[in-house]
């Protein structure tokens, strides 16, 4: 990905990924889609976001992995699930090649809609 490169929509982005990777994200953006249906689409860091209200996640391609970055609190929740994958404080290391864990991908975006619904509710 060429990281001078400033994507005003998630199109404009996908537009610039080899064709291979493309097919890739597509599946992850399907999977957010499905689990957070209200949310919606943006670009932020320069990366397709899904936002309710708060960024719930972002996702971007990398060299050698997918980053899929849910905030630092499911990293904790999932801290289980993700002990085959590399994971730092807001990250998540998808690798190319291997299957996108799609059920976990849901599940982790439903919490996170979970927790930003709950502290939209707090604040009222």
């Amino acid at each position: 990905m060429e990281s001078s490169t400033k994507y005003k929509t998630v199109d404009d982005y996908f537009t610039a990924l080899p064709k291979d990777l493309r097919g890739i994200l597509k599946g992850l953006r399907q999977t957010i889609k499905e689990a957070a249906p209200q949310a919606e689409e943006v670009i932020s860091y320069n990366m397709p976001a899904f936002k309710q209200k708060n960024i719930l996640v972002y996702y971007a391609v990398n060299k050698n992995h997918i980053g899929f970055y849910p905030t630092a609190s499911p990293i904790i929740a999932f801290e289980k699930e993700l002990k085959g994958y590399k994971t730092s404080k807001g990250a998540i290391q998808l690798p190319i090649g291997e299957p996108i864990p799609t059920d976990l991908v849901k599940r982790i975006v439903q919490y996170r809609v979970k927790q930003v619904l709950e502290k939209e509710k707090a604040k009222k």
